[in-house]
């Protein structure tokens, strides 16, 4: 358990599971907290081997994963690469393109920054899942500030040598991985990243269920260690999406008069019109909307919001927009407990936010992103932001290459 306990980053190779199927694009997904069930029947028309079907088995079904696991491992669906090694990474997009590192990266160092809250019930689902299947199915992301020897080796790999896989998925996106097994070269990267530290970007509920299956052994082995797709956000600067909310069941109307006691609230009768004031907006700021005209709430009551956060947390803290809206808007304005039943999330998309309010007889509450300079100094001086406060990306894609304990 040495390496893993140490206070530097650590990423160490393994032998990597990847799919051995034509239609490779056919057997990857998004992360499996981004699939709906429309996403999830269509992932599933693509192909009978759909990563999917591990990752989201349903609850009370982890040992169907685990069996179809095995089973694929058994027919060779999935085959297991002979060298433990890192894998360089790409996606490429028509407005960007990201480079990284996957590998095993040594869980329960202080180098690792958590910066956003966990829910109980999404690391119990992950930590059954991973019990059950002894293995990472899928990375999380971390971003550092590199510059340095891994970096650079990564733009050599992708610029001079031939990838294990080069796949475009449905959605527009190339992808590129090759596998690193020079001794010399993995412990370049080791020595690189011994100082360094690495901001969770995605994935701390995987995370936290890492940190909670290294807690059920007693000895050292591969539960020291978790899945991890390593960004320099130097080279490459990540993208930070907003995380919109549903609240089902709190008509428009009312959130908007509610929220009039507290809040400026200017009404649109267009959403695009609401969405761009928004953007423009600086300062505490939502837009409300569902059935009906939408509404701009800015400029909260000072003394109000004051009162309503917590006064133990920075400055910085205290001035997100998550935090504003989990400790004093949905609490002390509309009198809700910012709780995976009461409050529902929906990524990036504005409009699909409108469209669930609507469906659920509620009101979608649209946000700005937070800035990744704020995240990064509130991450930096041991705090958290709020449950699903931010979204960075491009997020890597599953299954590409997956870890099984049992292999490493």
């Amino acid at each position: 358990m040495e390496s893993s306990e140490r206070a530097g980053l650590v990423l160490r190779p393994f032998h990597g599971v990847r799919f051995a199927v034509d239609d490779l694009p056919a057997v990857t997904s998004p992360p499996y907290d981004l699939i709906s069930p429309d996403d999830m029947r269509d992932l599933l028309a693509r192909h009978a081997n759909n990563v999917v079907r591990l990752i989201l088995p349903g609850t009370g079904h982890y040992g169907e994963a685990r069996a179809l696991l095995n089973e694929w491992l058994a027919s060779g669906v999935l085959t297991t690469d002979e060298l433990p090694g890192l894998y360089v990474y790409e996606q490429s997009g028509p407005r960007s393109v990201q480079r990284g590192l996957i590998g095993a990266l040594g869980v329960g160092s202080p180098s690792v920054l958590p910066h956003e809250n966990v829910m109980p019930g999404p690391v119990a689902d992950r930590l059954a899942l991973m019990r059950a299947t002894e293995a990472n199915l899928e990375p999380i992301f971390l971003l550092y500030e590199g510059g340095g020897p891994a970096s650079r080796l990564v733009d050599e790999v992708a610029a001079q040598r031939r990838p294990l896989a080069d796949l475009r998925t449905a959605d527009g996106v190339n992808h590129r991985l090759w596998a690193v097994t020079d001794p010399g070269e993995i412990a370049a990267v080791e020595e690189d990243l011994r100082d360094r530290q690495a901001l969770i970007a995605d994935g701390h509920h995987r995370y936290a269920t890492y940190q909670a299956l290294r807690g059920d052994h007693d000895g050292a082995g591969p539960w020291d260690y978790g899945l991890a797709f390593l960004v320099d956000s130097l080279a490459y600067p990540p993208e930070l999406r907003a995380i919109h909310r549903v609240i089902p069941g709190l008509p428009l109307e009312e959130a908007a008069a509610r929220a009039k006691g507290a809040w400026q609230v200017h009404e649109f009768t267009a959403l695009d019109e609401a969405l761009t004031e928004l953007a423009a907006t600086t300062g505490p700021a939502f837009v409300l909307a569902g059935d009906g005209s939408a509404h701009l709430l800015t400029d909260p009551d000072p003394m109000q919001l004051d009162h309503a956060l917590p006064g133990d947390h920075s400055e910085r803290w205290r001035s997100l927009d998550t935090a504003i809206l989990a400790t004093f808007l949905l609490p002390k304005v509309w009198g809700i407990e910012d709780s995976e039943e009461a409050v529902l999330v929906v990524h990036h998309d504005p409009h699909a936010a409108v469209r669930l309010a609507r469906q659920r007889s509620g009101t979608a509450v649209i946000l700005n992103p937070l800035s990744t300079v704020d995240v990064l100094a509130v991450a930096a001086q041991g705090e958290r932001v709020p449950r699903k406060s931010t979204s960075f990306g491009p997020k890597p894609r599953t299954g590409l290459v997956l870890r099984v304990f049992a292999t490493n």
